[in-house]
């Protein structure tokens, strides 16, 4: 390897071998089963999307233009005039599809409800009137801080009915994040509830609204679900509750025509110190973007039960539980609470109930129940499952081969895609009737999306070699911008590489072309010279049939630059021991090489997460390397970093192996 490439890729240390052709049966019936969609989308991508924008959307007034690309800002379909609701619902049930269901809710106590797509439209067309009634006109933004309750979608689908950009700020953020997030977008009206339902306990939403707002001054308005029935304070003038307001609105409420680039939502990034950042979607480009890849890459048909078990909180949520679905007259599944609540095989009993048909969620979910072991599963009837997908973060091949084992029954194509709040829509994974798959491989970027894996140049690196992902061209569901900040918009995505979107993850390709996903550039270890990414230490160690799952960060070493420091979690009938720990680092330095050997491996019950199942690898190196905590406020459970805290410090002098 010559020092230019040493110097800037990240090194590639382990391969893959084994492949999974699509089913017969499955090939046959999928929705794409000719790789001849590959071609057509790059002998011209502009005509392509045009073609499907004509055919999978309901236009008010057609568009003049498929692209307008002025790096590094897009419009897509300009002069049309389109609505997001309108086209999730209204055209459903004018065209009959009224009574299916579009979602079987079930709470986390074991309440469910049954709503339709005519329940759907009708409630959303009562909470336009009420957001009406409040003073909302188009453009004015509506925060929205709500359990996983099928109102939540509801007044999402309001706004966007209005033409008003709805920013939701996931149930689990702290007061200080959601008044950060109103006012940056100076939301006019927030909509939140009572609480919700986690692990047996109530999160007291309203509590924390009302901390909230004490921050605030754009506010005037907040409407209040009752979900859990708890007291909460209820300021006079303010505050609404949502049984007061809502069902006795008029149910004529036409959907607004709005410009395709008309801005649909506002999505704060977080997990950072600095101001976050409020992520810009528009109308008809995001629109097709989630609506195409949801049917394509789930393979989605008109009797699917379809359960993406992420938090409509995030953007997996906005696209892949909200828009996508629903534009595609789909049935979904919303859990309201825990995968382990009252038991571990929550999950599991929810699957068999509603018969669902294809799961998608993250790796951390798929690891935290090979923790809890098969048996779960095993107990209850998965026969339904016809796929499997995976979202969040590389997910390592043993996590895959037992979700494809123990979940799909081995028959069952598993997606595992590539994307982020700032894409909307999936860009790199496998479409299940025309791709072999690989476990750990996101495989290859979707019709019409352009990605490459390129040095510090913007030269693209050889297969095998690591090095940064870009997209090369726009797509219809990118970004339009950082609300309010369009220099960072251009120095965050665009000032790396002239006209091409830098990601901020790693990746390399192998000699097939395969994407393989190496995680975020921040965590990329320097380790005497040699930049290992994290994501193929924490396979190595997962590959480990005693290991459930890891997390791998560089901690200062004087002599190395970067020491590799593991932290792990066993099996739940595993006991953790030194000898143990030194058996585990031998394992890494056979499956990919001494140098990637880890110095230190400390046992752990659990791993610093998001609630979105992301591990925050930014805190365990700040506690590796005894440093000031960063941002902790989108922990699911900040105790776990109390813990690992006291355990690093009883046993730093250790620089093998720590006993838990």
């Amino acid at each position: 390897m010559s020092d230019s490439i040493h110097d800037i890729a990240i090194e590639s240390l382990m391969k893959e071998e084994r492949i999974f052709d699509p089913p017969e049966e499955f090939r046959k019936r999928a929705n794409i089963n000719s790789p001849d969609i590959y071609k057509k989308a790059e002998e011209n991508f502009e005509a392509f999307w045009d073609e499907l924008a004509k055919s999978e959307l309901h236009w008010f007034e057609p568009y003049q233009k498929v692209l307008d690309w002025n790096p590094p800002y897009a419009r897509w379909f300009d002069g049309g005039k389109i609505n997001v609701s309108y086209n999730c619902l209204d055209r459903h049930v004018l065209s009959g599809g009224g009574d299916k269901i579009a979602y079987y809710w079930e709470g986390e106590p074991g309440d469910t409800r049954e709503v339709t797509y005519a329940d759907l439209l009708r409630d959303v067309k009562k909470c336009a009137n009420a957001l009406k009634q409040l003073g909302v006109q188009k453009g004015d933004r509506v925060a929205i801080y709500m359990p996983m309750v099928p109102e939540l979608p509801v007044a999402m689908l309001a706004c966007a009915r209005i033409g008003a950009p709805h920013t939701v700020v996931f149930g689990g953020f702290s007061a200080d994040a959601l008044a950060g997030r109103i006012n940056d977008s100076q939301a006019k009206v927030l909509i939140t509830a009572d609480g919700g339902y986690r692990k047996g306990n109530i999160v007291p939403l309203k509590k924390n609204a009302d901390e909230a707002l004490k921050n605030t001054s754009s506010v005037e308005k907040v409407i209040v679900l009752k979900r859990t029935g708890h007291d909460v304070d209820m300021t006079p003038g303010r505050d609404i509750w949502w049984h007061d307001i809502v069902p006795n609105q008029s149910e004529d409420c036409p959907a607004e025509p709005l410009d395709s680039e008309h801005m649909l939502y506002l999505l704060y990034t977080s997990g950072t110190t600095a101001k976050p950042k409020g992520i810009v979607h528009t109308s008809a480009g995001y629109l097709l973007g989630v609506s195409l890849t949801h049917k394509w890459i789930f393979d989605i048909k008109p009797e699917d039960v379809y359960w993406c078990a992420a938090d409509i909180g995030w953007v997996t949520g906005h696209s892949y539980i909200v828009y996508g679905p629903l534009a595609n007259h789909t049935t979904s599944v919303i859990y309201e609470g825990a995968p382990d609540y009252p038991g571990p095989d929550r999950w599991w009993s929810i699957i068999e109930k509603y018969k669902v048909t294809i799961l998608y969620t993250a790796p951390t979910a798929i690891r935290a129940h090979m923790k809890w072991g098969p048996q779960h599963a095993q107990a209850h009837d998965l026969s339904s499952l016809r796929l499997l997908g995976s979202v969040g973060e590389p997910i390592n091949p043993e996590a895959w081969l037992w979700y494809y084992k123990y979940i799909g029954g081995e028959r069952c194509p598993v997606v595992d895609t590539w994307w982020q709040t700032e894409t909307g829509m999936i860009m790199i994974s496998p479409l299940p009737g025309i791709t072999r798959l690989k476990p750990g491989s996101a495989t290859f970027p979707f019709p019409g999306v352009q990605a490459d894996v390129v040095d510090e140049q913007g030269n693209s690196v050889p297969p095998g070699v690591g090095g940064y992902l870009v997209l090369k061209r726009p797509w219809p569901a990118m970004l339009r911008g950082i609300y309010g900040d369009p220099d960072r918009y251009v120095q965050t995505y665009w000032s790396r590489f002239p006209d091409v979107y830098f990601s901020g993850d790693g990746a390399k390709r192998d000699e097939e072309g395969y994407f393989w996903l190496l995680g975020r550039v921040d965590d990329v270890m320097n380790v005497s010279g040699h930049r290992i990414s994290t994501i193929e230490v924490e396979s190595a160690l997962v590959d480990d049939p005693r290991v459930a799952e890891a997390a791998v960060i560089g901690q200062h070493d004087e002599v190395t630059g970067e020491a590799i420091f593991a932290f792990v979690i066993l099996k739940s009938d595993v006991e953790p021991t030194p000898e143990l720990g030194e058996e585990l680092r031998q394992h890494v330095a056979r499956k990919i090489g001494p140098i990637a050997r880890p110095k230190r491996i400390m046992f752990t019950p659990d791993l610093p997460k998001t609630r979105s199942g992301k591990i925050m690898r930014r805190l365990l190196r700040d506690i590796a390397n005894d440093r000031q905590l960063g941002d902790t406020t989108t922990l699911a459970d900040a105790s776990v970093v109390e813990l690992i805290q006291s355990a690093t410090k009883a046993n730093v002098e250790d620089e093998d192996s720590v006993r838990r």
